[in-house]
């Protein structure tokens, strides 16, 4: 365990120190920025490790991975992501599991996540998901059906829509992602005129491509690798 922490407290070090350069360049602040250590395929002892390092949010993709993992979790003050593909004979168990659902693509799931938290008696952060890349492999929401996906997800009593996220195409020159980055912010931007609601959250970045998400708005990254190793 103590290895462990050793491992990840040094890459979360260094990755703290890019976060700082980037967010410099771009003249804003570090501590905007959230890091959501992606977890997934991580057994419970890393994610023990890398709360004692100082992280607070975690991400996995699958809910009975996580569920597996939750009792041996407990005690931990932490902040519970779900940011994968959501099936719908899933959503139940995620809203139970998780504290943030950071991947609505669809009215569809948006309404079954309205009535499990409703079941649940909590309010649901929630995140929508856009579709960028035109990766057919990827999911989320078309740009052209954004407008009306987020206004319909306003009008749900048991969520609140804290902003947008995106998975763009990976690149070699994490350079080559800039526009994507740049293209979600914009989209935020213009959602909030629309809306005049404030939507405060873009998340956006991983490993290979966070400092470029940081220039270019992100106020969360999702850290993997970077932070964990090789899975």
């Amino acid at each position: 365990m103590l290895e462990n922490l050793a491992f990840i407290s040094s890459n979360l070090a260094r990755i703290r120190e890019r976060i700082e350069h980037a967010a410099g360049r771009a003249r804003r602040h570090a501590d905007e920025i959230t890091i959501v250590a992606v977890s997934k395929m991580f057994g419970a002892e890393a994610i023990r490790a890398a709360y004692d390092a100082g992280l607070r949010h975690f991400g996995e993709n699958r809910v009975q991975e996580f569920e597996a993992k939750r009792a041996k979790l407990d005690g931990l003050e932490a902040t519970w992501h779900f940011i994968g593909r959501l099936q719908s004979n899933k959503v139940r168990r995620a809203v139970h599991l998780f504290d943030r659902i950071d991947c609505i693509d669809s009215v569809a799931l948006a309404k079954r996540l309205e009535s499990s938290a409703a079941a649940e008696a909590k309010r649901l952060p929630v995140l929508i998901e856009v579709h960028l890349g035109g990766e057919a492999t990827k999911g989320g929401a078309a740009e052209t059906d954004l407008p009306a996906l987020a206004a319909d997800v306003a009008s749900f009593s048991h969520l609140e829509l804290h902003g947008l996220m995106t998975i763009p195409p990976y690149f070699d020159n994490p350079e080559q992602a800039r526009p994507f980055f740049r293209k979600l912010r914009e989209l935020r931007d213009d959602l909030e005129n629309r809306t005049g609601c404030p939507l405060p959250t873009l998340s956006m970045g991983m490993s290979h491509d966070f400092v470029i998400a940081i220039e270019e708005g992100a106020t969360e990254i999702r850290v993997g690798t970077a932070l964990f190793g090789d899975r």
